[in-house]
């Protein structure tokens, strides 16, 4: 057997797992599910999956823009958190009120990690773990340390409503997707962002504003922190600035690696970050069915991770 016959199967490996692995894994997982799960088709089950995901749906594609760029995006939980802090400060004047409120907090993150990337040339994952840490105690403070009720039913709405037989997040949800896909693949911005991930030095070269860029990537990705923050609200219908996305960066960052998006920079894969974050949800639920413990599931996405960066590793040496 010749050599270009024993490399041609890693070859197609190496070029067809990071672009369908995550929807063969989820396609596995379902067949799974169907054979060994009671009461995995219904509907009932699947309205709850979808309205799991849809947080971690939105705040993935936030973080593969800014994975886009090169850069990380550690403080999208404390954005969620803070969102969750205003909000029943200010249902007093209106919901939409409050929801302008919790997004301007958004925009003011986003613009600090921006500024600190861009302006003073702090390592994204050194600028964006300030707020990661600084954000959630401001957040506390802000609400007192109290878990506070939210009755609005305005509000609660978007959390728990139904449009034509489907959720309101997960409509949402969809219209974050379809927005993001828009910004990549039809704006300036979008090709900018690619351009800025994939050479920064180039782009300067170019004459791109890569600065403009940067900040606006990470004031993108904390207003969709936000969207996710006021929407957790009205879901569970409460504001614990404690709780509110913690640890949801980790779940976004898994999500947009085991999607295919490079760590590298300058490529973003919209409907893999959505599929690697039903992943994740149909491998949390999986495990809550059959009464495996947190930390198995822990070790689990673990894994995940490992072999989503080593297949993208493999596929770059390539």
């Amino acid at each position: 057997m010749t050599t270009e016959a024993l490399t041609r199967p890693r070859a197609f490996s190496a070029s067809w797992l990071p672009r369908y692995g995550v929807y063969a894994a989820i396609l596995l997982l379902i067949v799974f599910n169907i054979a060994f799960t009671p009461y995995f088709l219904t509907l009932s089950n699947l309205r709850i999956q979808l309205i799991q995901a849809a947080p971690v749906v939105i705040v993935a594609l936030g973080m593969a823009l800014v994975i886009g760029t090169e850069g990380i995006d550690l403080s999208v939980g404390s954005v969620m958190a803070l969102a969750a802090a205003f909000i029943p400060l200010y249902l007093g004047y209106g919901v939409i009120a409050a929801i302008v409120v919790s997004l301007l907090a958004g925009v003011a993150v986003g613009l600090i990690n921006g500024l600190l990337v861009a302006r003073v040339g702090l390592q994204p994952i050194v600028a964006t773990l300030a707020l990661f840490v600084g954000g959630r105690g401001l957040a506390v403070v802000i609400s007192g340390g109290r878990l506070r009720d939210i009755r609005n039913e305005d509000l609660l709405y978007l959390g728990s409503g139904d449009l034509l037989g489907v959720p309101v997040l997960v409509w949402i949800a969809a219209l974050v997707v379809l927005v993001v896909a828009f910004v990549i693949r039809r704006t300036v911005f979008g090709r900018r962002l690619l351009a800025v991930g994939g050479n920064r030095p180039a782009a300067e070269l170019a004459g791109l504003p890569v600065k403009r860029v940067l900040i606006g990537v990470y004031v993108f990705c904390a207003v969709l922190a936000s969207i996710a923050g006021l929407l957790s609200v009205a879901r569970i219908q409460s504001s614990d600035a404690s709780a509110v996305g913690l640890l949801i960066e980790l779940s976004a960052i898994t999500a947009v690696v085991v999607g295919g998006t490079p760590l590298t920079g300058g490529r973003v894969r919209v409907l893999g970050t959505v599929a690697g974050a039903l992943l994740m949800q149909l491998v949390v639920a999986t495990m809550i069915k059959h009464d495996l413990p947190p930390s198995t599931t822990e070790m689990v996405q673990a894994v995940i991770i490992l072999l989503a960066v080593y297949v993208a590793r493999e596929r770059r040496t390539r």
